[in-house]
């Protein structure tokens, strides 16, 4: 499948090319990639910013966000089809959505809001999370509770 991965850890590098399809496991959901966004991540995960706390091996497809169709199942899985529209925000250790194909464990995807399209979807995933830990597990805001946000105009802000 084509893909965009590095080879190595440095500003000036990566290539667009061929590598194998991700393996399924009976867990895992293979989704064909429709929409993927670029984060701040990605750019410090391919300079090695990350590299003593994330020990990725390469060659090594970026991308931390994906909205997509299931493509198939692993024999495990019970909450999704082929067909359905999916989004998420793979795991740390999986990432990948830099390439047509990826297999994500169905616990950390979603069906694709109605009202989103693909484009949309792929925007969310890793600043909302960002957000909801922020605001949820590290402030521990609580329902009722107002949050100026200054600046916030980027993805997390928003």
């Amino acid at each position: 499948m084509k893909a965009f991965f590095i080879d190595r850890y440095g500003k000036q590098n990566g290539l667009l090319g061929e590598v194998p399809d991700p393996a399924v496991g009976v867990h895992d959901v293979l989704i064909q990639v429709h929409a993927t966004s670029v984060n701040p991540l990605d750019s410090k995960i391919r300079t090695g910013e990350f590299k003593l706390i994330l020990p990725y091996t390469f060659p090594l497809v970026l991308g931390n966000d994906l909205a997509g169709v299931v493509v198939r199942t692993g024999s495990a899985v019970t909450r999704f089809n082929p067909g359905d529209e999916v989004y998420a925000r793979p795991p740390e250790d999986r990432i990948g959505t830099f390439a047509e194909l990826i297999a994500v464990n169905e616990n950390a995807l979603a069906l694709k809001p109605s009202n989103l399209d693909m484009a949309e979807a792929a925007s969310v995933p890793l600043a909302a999370l960002t957000a909801w830990q922020a605001l949820v597990e590290t402030a521990q805001l609580k329902k009722g509770q107002k949050v100026l946000i200054h600046a916030g105009s980027g993805g997390v802000g928003t």
